[in-house]
């Protein structure tokens, strides 16, 4: 397979880029797609069959399944990991090693219901805790330990609207690629 199609398999729409100056409208466009990503989630995967569900997305990927698993635990990371931040002063977050926890069997084999409904209520949580952070809010940060950088709660509300439209890009090129839509 060619680099370039490699790449564009691994990254649909790109990868993060942040602006420089983050406005409200990026803030609030940004929890926009975070509040209907999991009804939006759910509604592509619904009426894939397990053997749809077990594909990978690209070669050396992660099936759908496993996709939206790692949905469910990254999100769930990020949703500490801004209450971390804002009763913390610059808390050092703890680093997880994604692609271990996709390789484990609920990761694997389990139902993706128990993830959809996971990612709907820590969605909802998160959601309703972004629209009532204030700009002092989300001018706090937390220390990534990879990287030893602060990361901005403004930044990680965009970076984890492009993950969730990251990932459901994955998917929804792999049924259009099978014909599955």
């Amino acid at each position: 397979m060619e680099e370039h199609t490699l790449v564009k398999l691994k990254y649909p729409i790109g990868t993060f880029d942040c602006p420089g100056n983050i406005t409200e409208q990026h803030i609030e466009s940004w929890i926009s797609i975070l509040e209907h990503f999991p009804n939006r989630l759910e509604n592509l995967v619904k009426n894939l069959t397990d053997e749809q569900l077990d594909t990978v997305y690209r070669p050396e990927g992660w099936t759908i399944r496993q996709v939206i698993h790692h949905l469910s635990d990254s999100h769930h990371h990020s949703y500490t990991r801004f209450k971390w931040t804002l009763t913390e002063d610059k808390p050092l977050i703890k680093a997880y090693f994604e692609e271990r926890w996709a390789e484990l069997i609920d990761s694997r084999k389990a139902p993706i219901d128990m993830s959809i409904n996971h990612l709907k209520a820590i969605h909802f949580k998160l959601v309703y805790l972004l629209k009532k952070l204030t700009l002092e809010d989300l001018n706090k940060c937390f220390v990534h330990p990879e990287t030893n950088s602060e990361v901005l709660l403004s930044y990680n509300v965009g970076n984890y609207a492009w993950h969730s439209n990251h990932h459901y890009a994955h998917i929804e090129n792999l049924l259009k690629r099978n014909n599955w839509i």
